[in-house]
């Protein structure tokens, strides 16, 4: 005779195999031909989790478990000077904690500015950036998000590039024959590069995306505080007072560009942090921060 809990056990067993897995899944960025790009030999490399030469852009899409999801997205543009990608601490490692949030993500491996892989390298990641907005939100009934609520994130040069895609979104780089909005709904910007002002602009990702002597109309365009508008989707910023890589003025100019526009945002500011947070404040204190933004701006539900 079978025993019920021996019955019971199958009985899960067969759900849970009956069940969807929601695992993460790596997509080609663009369905053809990657625009702006030209023909050159594949160059990547990933050393522990730092990625390097990136030329064909992809979306990896972590979705949280079938019915926890509560609807929004958020895409992640990892961090690394345009220079490389810190791919898993701040890609796939936010992802997954996004996911245990209900919230579905993307991370983006965008293309690294280069002219050996580009025909306009001041562009090429601000069209992945677009891409992956327009990728999700087409998909959203897919991947069962809200259309509507889809934000960017991003870290250190990630963070300008999150930004940028918030700043310049009414400026189409991508083909959009649907005219599908390109505007993030929200930014979340980490330790970011916002300003290529020579007083507080962080030199190596200005020099790897425009270049060693940018016209000034050039470092204007992309310093995106002097781009902000009413219509600047809101944001969360977060940095350290003794960042001496990327000045905290950084997120202070774009903070007070959106208020005077009169654009909702939240800024934390620790004394200590350094760079790209090390030691302190450990992850669940400032994502903690940015998680409670997105519950009291009405992004993902309140607890």
């Amino acid at each position: 005779m079978i025993k019920i809990s021996s019955l019971l056990a199958i009985a899960g067993l067969i759900q849970l195999l009956a069940t969807p897995l929601r695992a993460q899944t790596e997509i080609a960025l663009y369905p053809g031909r990657v625009p702006n790009a030209v023909e050159a030999e594949n160059q990547e490399t990933n050393e522990k989790g730092y990625v390097k030469n990136v030329s064909k852009p992809t979306l990896t899409a972590f979705l949280p478990p079938a019915g926890t999801g509560n609807g929004a997205a958020v895409i992640v543009c990892p961090g690394g000077g345009y220079g490389g990608l810190v791919i898993e601490r701040e890609g796939y490692r936010v992802a997954r904690e996004l996911n245990k949030a209900g919230i579905a993500a993307f991370v983006l491996k965008y293309r690294l500015p280069s002219d050996r892989i580009m025909k306009d390298k001041t562009i090429g990641p601000l069209q992945d950036a677009q891409q992956a907005i327009k990728t999700v939100r087409e998909k959203a009934k897919e991947w069962q998000v809200d259309p509507g609520k889809i934000g960017i994130m991003g870290f250190s040069a990630g963070g300008h590039l999150a930004s940028t895609a918030g700043t310049h979104y009414d400026s189409s780089f991508v083909d959009n024959p649907q005219k599908t909005s390109l505007r993030p709904d929200f930014m979340i910007l980490v330790y970011p590069v916002i300003s290529f002002d020579g007083k507080i602009g962080h030199k190596g990702s200005s020099a790897n995306l425009l270049g060693a002597a940018p016209s000034p109309e050039r470092v204007n365009y992309f310093s995106n505080d002097l781009q902000v508008t009413a219509s600047t989707p809101p944001a969360y910023l977060t940095h350290a007072g003794d960042d001496t890589v990327v000045p905290v003025s950084n997120s202070i100019r774009f903070y007070e560009a959106l208020n005077a526009k009169g654009g909702p945002a939240d800024m934390h500011i620790y004394s200590q942090g350094q760079h790209g947070y090390p030691k302190t404040p450990s992850f669940e204190e400032w994502f903690g921060r940015c998680l409670h933004w997105m519950r009291t701006s009405g992004f993902i539900p309140a607890k």
